[in-house]
């Protein structure tokens, strides 16, 4: 496959065509924080916290690494004014759903983030997508998945497959960067997968 080469931070880097900027910059050893991204799954780009400056024939834009596909002679900035102050505004924004995250904790020391900048809304979901993207193209069992749209979406187990196949996987419960996953399965299963039981014994 074709070779690119390109400036990350200052640094000369080499990435192979079809490599993400963000998958460049991991195998370069250059850190860039993300929330939504796995390296078994399709990228996604939901959190928008590896938002970079690109810098190409002069000109400079904000992309999200985890998606943007690697350019030659390109320049990319992964630290800047600007960025930091993006990436404070998004980490304060997810805390107002997600105070107690440990990794938003993290974050936020490293990006002066105020957890109480926002009025809060404590969803405990943060939307990464993480769990249901797992459940789908890695497990293939898809026993949780997204309802609603916009601001009212959030994630739901479904109890019919949930009740037959979570309990001897939970793959997906370390990727969840807050508790909600945890929380949301154990009231599925108090709520539904006695319902579920008793309506398959009488089958």
């Amino acid at each position: 496959m074709k070779e690119i080469q390109f400036e990350i931070d200052g640094n000369q880097v080499t990435a192979t065509e079809g490599m993400t900027l963000l998958e460049t910059a991991q195998s370069a050893g250059i850190f860039i924080p993300t929330l939504c991204h796995h390296e078994k799954l399709e990228p996604f780009g939901a959190c928008r916290l590896c938002i970079v400056e690109v810098e190409a024939n002069g000109r400079t834009k904000l992309v999200v690494s985890c998606v943007y596909l690697s350019e030659e002679n390109i320049i990319v900035r992964t630290r800047s004014e600007k960025i930091d102050r993006i990436r404070k505004t998004i980490i304060e924004l997810l805390m107002a759903h997600a105070p107690d995250s440990p990794k938003l904790q993290d974050l936020a020391k490293e990006y002066g983030a105020d957890k109480d900048r926002y009025e809060k809304e404590a969803s405990f979901c943060i939307h990464c997508g993480l769990c249901v993207r797992y459940c789908a193209e890695v497990t293939k069992k898809n026993a949780i998945g997204f309802v609603d749209r916009g601001i009212h979406k959030e994630i739901s187990f479904i109890p019919e497959i949930a009740a037959k196949e979570c309990n001897d996987c939970k793959e997906c419960f370390p990727l969840c960067p807050t508790s909600y996953l945890q929380a949301a399965f154990v009231l599925t299963e108090a709520l539904a997968f006695p319902a579920t039981s008793k309506s398959e014994s009488k089958e």
